[in-house]
């Protein structure tokens, strides 16, 4: 699976460790629209594929 990194702040999204709300496994794609990054708050559309 991909990782995704928030161009703000640079958290990196892994689908295999998951993130506070997501459980792992959880392909970024599949986090509904109203995530944010769990470090500076910003939108899902603050993401790039790494």
């Amino acid at each position: 699976m991909e990782r995704w990194v928030c161009v703000v702040c640079g958290y990196v999204y892994d689908p295999a460790e998951g993130a506070d709300s997501v459980a792992p496994g959880t392909p970024f794609e599949e986090i509904p629209e109203d995530w944010v990054c769990p470090l500076c708050g910003a939108g899902k559309d603050q993401f790039e594929k790494e």
